[in-house]
């Protein structure tokens, strides 16, 4: 049997009171065999009728009074324009009102667990944060200690430790600087100057800046583009993205290895690829790899001069070009990330 509605209710208990008040002025007739019969029906009907209102009106008054009550407060939790001015009495009221409340804990349960997930996302980003200006920082004021210690009226070594503490400051303005792009980036305040360009041309310009670091690490860089790609694009900002991708490649590239990057024609867009031969990146690593701050384990030794926001910048980018970009890779085997761009008529 399905839940009562509020009128079925007042219904039933009618029909109990005209039960026993028909019982009631039977027996009387009984005991007064001269009472009419029409008498005794109309009775019976007064009765019926007078329960059956004063049942509807009290249970009108209570669903009113106290259910709607917390009817409206999980509609106005739910920023609902407008709520109706009385419950259906007709209808099924309590299971309305239970459907209404179970679909609102399951939304506030929602709501719940993603600021859970964004409270440990912002603790990770602070901790993360402050590990890499604390590096910096305490390097330069040990420098700069050491020089007001008395290294200072040493020649052989004010000006190394100078040039030290030099560095922790470029460092440091490095980790500014890319915080203040993705910051730009995330909330879209900057503008992006897209234009015609030569993918392949910036490829190759972006290898050639990048030529002393790369020959440092024996990782050889290589254009596999073509002679002209054209696509639409912000140049500088796409100059970045290759000089993150190929910087990463250069970090955690093999003694020896390439990195190579190619095209693949996709419909109105282009796929272009940036693959090398490194370390490889363990699959439980790669859905967080373009979170900010984010390192893979033992990487964070081996790449002390990043910010530690690259690949979030990429991100950032590619998408804010419209575009996506995934990676793949195989631990000790190589890594690949594909990109979209727009390809230019």
């Amino acid at each position: 049997m399905g839940q009562l509605s509020p009128r079925q209710v007042a219904l039933l208990a009618a029909l109990a009171v005209g039960a026993v008040a028909a019982g009631t002025l039977v027996l009387c007739s009984w005991w007064s065999p001269g009472f009419p019969i029409w008498h005794l029906a109309f009775s019976i009907l007064i009765i019926f009728f007078a329960a059956f209102g004063a049942f509807s009106f009290g249970i009108d008054r209570f669903i009113n009074s106290r259910i709607k009550v917390l009817y409206r407060t999980v509609h106005d939790l739910k920023r609902t324009r407008k709520d109706p001015e009385r419950l259906d009495p007709k209808g099924d009221v309590i299971g309305q009102v239970s459907a209404e409340v179970s679909a609102w804990s399951t939304e506030r349960m929602t709501e719940i667990k993603e600021l859970r997930e964004r409270e440990k996302f912002r603790r990770e980003f602070i901790g993360n944060l402050a590990h890499e200006l604390k590096t910096p920082i305490f390097n330069i004021q040990g420098y700069i200690l050491t020089l007001l210690e008395g290294g200072l009226e040493d020649d052989n070594v004010n000006r190394d430790f100078l040039n030290r503490a030099s560095n922790g400051v470029d460092r440091l303005m490095k980790l500014v600087e890319d915080l203040d792009l993705i910051t730009k980036l995330e909330s879209g305040v900057m503008d992006l100057r897209i234009a015609r360009m030569d993918l392949s041309e910036l490829v190759t310009e972006t290898i050639e800046n990048l030529e002393i670091p790369s020959k440092e690490k024996n990782v050889k860089l290589v254009n596999g583009l073509g002679p002209a790609l054209p696509v639409l694009a912000d140049r500088n900002r796409l100059t970045q993205v290759f000089t993150n991708l190929f910087n990463n490649a250069i970090n955690y590239g093999s003694d020896g290895g390439t990195c190579t990057v190619r095209s693949y024609p996709l419909d109105d867009q282009v796929l272009v690829e940036v693959s090398d031969d490194g370390i490889g990146i363990s699959k439980e690593h790669l859905p967080r790899l373009f979170e900010r701050f984010y390192r893979v384990g033992k990487s964070r030794a081996r790449n002390e001069g990043g910010s530690g926001l690259g690949l979030a910048i990429v991100k950032h980018i590619v998408e804010a070009h419209g575009g996506t970009i995934t990676v793949k890779s195989t631990e000790g085997e190589g890594t690949t990330f594909s990109f979209t761009l727009r390809r230019a008529v």
